[in-house]
């Protein structure tokens, strides 16, 4: 890609970067294994196949019904929300806010209710009202902030709810 100043021409009129990079690396990838399978002068040589071990061996072996594309996907959107939570921890950090952001992070991810307010409270020594402020702060602040993250991802600002949903079902999946 260096080499051939493939990025040069990458324009968003032509579509979504991360499908760019997953067809460059399928067309990369290609590329290598006619390479590495390619006949060369002298060759030839003969294998013979054992289909009965074949055959077992290839009952033993795991079924991953997941394509590379769909596990891509995934990565791409799990590096996204990543970067996203980076990002919210160095603003609390910065803000002198560490021992708060380390208490809640975990109502991020939606599981809120392993731990009470009224429990959260008690250890951060706030009244429980002002933790569910703080809880209701962070979500707000992260949204924003995985918007913002999006928004550099799409070629208009109507594309981010689109692109959201997608990511969301990227990772249900």
């Amino acid at each position: 890609m260096l080499e051939k100043n493939t990025l040069g021409v990458v324009t968003r009129e032509k579509g979504r970067f991360r499908s760019f990079l997953l067809t460059a690396l399928s067309h990369f990838l290609a590329d290598e294994w006619r390479k590495e399978h390619a006949q060369k002068r002298g060759g030839g040589q003969i294998l013979t196949l054992d289909l009965n071990a074949a055959e077992t061996r290839f009952g033993l072996e795991p079924t991953e019904t997941t394509t590379p594309e769909k596990v891509f996907e995934q990565n791409w959107a799990l590096a996204l929300l990543n970067t996203v939570f980076e990002r919210l921890r160095d603003e609390y950090h910065t803000d002198g806010k560490s021992n708060l952001f380390e208490a809640l992070k975990f109502c991020l991810t939606g599981e809120r209710s392993s731990v009470p307010y009224a429990e959260l409270a008690v250890q951060l020594k706030l009244p429980e009202n002002t933790v569910k402020v703080a809880v209701h702060r962070l979500r707000r602040r992260y949204r924003e902030l995985l918007r913002e993250e999006v928004s550099h991802t799409v070629d208009r600002s109507g594309e981010v709810e689109e692109e959201l949903q997608y990511l969301f079902r990227v990772l249900a999946t």
